[in-house]
């Protein structure tokens, strides 16, 4: 049978890492917990770089973050590819403009000689 993964809750990590901030040693907070002084240092990092949006979900640390991120990125890539087409579109137009112009110009230049 397989171990599974042990979960802590948020307040078991802020208290972990309030017992690091306090002056207790790695090891004796790590022995303590029953966690790996690996896994005591992660938690002061993400504590300290995110603060109150530390420890969210449930070992999928900010998806949601992740999640905006990713759609950020594909509005900002259709808002390019909308201004891609649009110049093409406006390219096309004054081609068309100058075509016609250029056409009925010498249509009537024929015309007139005849």
């Amino acid at each position: 049978m397989g171990l599974s993964r042990r979960k802590f809750t948020k307040e078991f990590k802020e208290a972990a890492v309030r017992r690091l901030d306090l002056g207790a040693s790695m090891a004796e907070v790590a022995r303590a917990c029953e966690v790996s002084p690996n896994v005591l240092h992660r938690w002061r990092r993400e504590l300290q770089d995110f603060g109150a949006k530390a420890f969210t979900g449930h070992g999928q640390s900010r998806g949601e973050e992740s999640r905006i991120a990713e759609l950020e990125r594909k509005v900002g890539r259709q808002a390019l590819e909308v201004d891609f087409l649009r110049r093409c579109l406006q390219h096309a137009e004054e081609q068309r403009r100058l075509q016609a112009l250029t056409t009925r110009g010498s249509s009537t230049r024929t015309s007139g000689r005849k």
